[in-house]
């Protein structure tokens, strides 16, 4: 067998490893075998989006190239500084999706960050535009991934939104790649991402709806619908990819790292998860609205 086969396998397995552990409640179930009480299961979410957003961020530094300018500097104080202010939300419990116009507005910029990058371009070869693309791009979607799950430190019992999230995010890219790779014939974005099909994209669609129906009828624990939730995901998480390699290509960059062997970094396997968490956040704040 190839090893980098074998590479690419043992480290995914690790990988989904790591994220089922630190985002379901069997991660603290597993500690508390070895040591009740050690770490509560909240603890373990928060350290896992953090470490993600420490590197993620060092990535995207790496990818965008900064020069050696106080722009630089200041990319990890800033967003330290945003995740921080989400982290108050997140131990005071602070996340209750009431409409808040400071969230809207920042969802928003995940938008702006998007467009800039397709149309504006110019605008990132300067240290400033590195500078807020980063914050926006990286630390945003991070921080608002706090807010998706539900937990109480009295009961101990922690929600798997997170979970159905990752699990949705891939399904829709397996099932993309597979309708595309056996029936696809119209490229979605042919100089970004060539193998990408708009038949691969519609399977992708149609198959994550089916699954996440059956996460809305075996899952009812979990807030709002999740065949909203699913469509959501299918719908976005090709443009988390595009975005990502439209960001390498830009700037000349094959992977975003090589933390996890055989798949790359990061920015890597999360492009997806970056776009669709914003979106899936913001529709947790409407749906109360709706």
């Amino acid at each position: 067998m190839d090893k980098n086969i074998i590479q690419r396998t043992l480290s995914g397995i690790v990988y989904i490893a790591v994220i089922f552990l630190c985002t379901t409640p069997f991660g603290s179930q597993l500690i508390d075998l070895i040591s009740p009480g050690l770490i509560q299961q909240h603890y373990l979410y928060y350290g896992l989006i953090s470490f993600l957003l420490i590197v993620g961020t060092w990535e995207c530094i790496k990818i965008m190239k900064f020069s050696n300018s106080y722009e630089k500097w200041i990319v990890f104080p800033l967003v330290l500084f945003v995740f921080y202010m989400f982290s108050k939300r997140y131990f005071g419990h602070g996340f209750y999706f009431d409409f808040r116009l400071s969230e809207v507005l920042a969802l928003a910029l995940v938008l702006i960050a998007v467009i800039t990058l397709f149309k504006f371009t110019s605008e990132l070869y300067i240290d400033s535009g590195k500078l807020i693309f980063t914050v926006i791009y990286v630390a945003l979607p991070f921080s608002f991934a706090l807010g998706l799950p539900k937990y109480s430190s009295i009961e101990n019992t922690f929600s798997l939104e997170v979970i159905f999230l990752f699990v949705l995010i891939w399904s829709s890219d397996t099932f993309a790649y597979l309708v595309g790779k056996f029936f696809g014939k119209h490229k979605m974005a042919p100089k970004i991402s060539p193998k990408k099909t708009w038949e691969g994209y519609a399977g992708g669609v149609v198959l994550t709806l089916v699954l996440s129906y059956f996460v809305e009828q075996y899952q009812p624990q979990l807030r709002c619908n999740w065949m909203v939730v699913g469509f959501l995901i299918a719908a976005f998480a090709p443009l988390g990819d595009l975005v990502e390699s439209q960001l390498k290509r830009t700037f000349g960059v094959k992977d975003s790292g090589n933390i996890i062997p055989g798949h790359g970094g990061v920015l890597d396997r999360l492009d997806s998860f970056l776009i669709c968490v914003p979106v899936v956040y913001l529709y947790f704040i409407l749906e109360k609205f709706i």
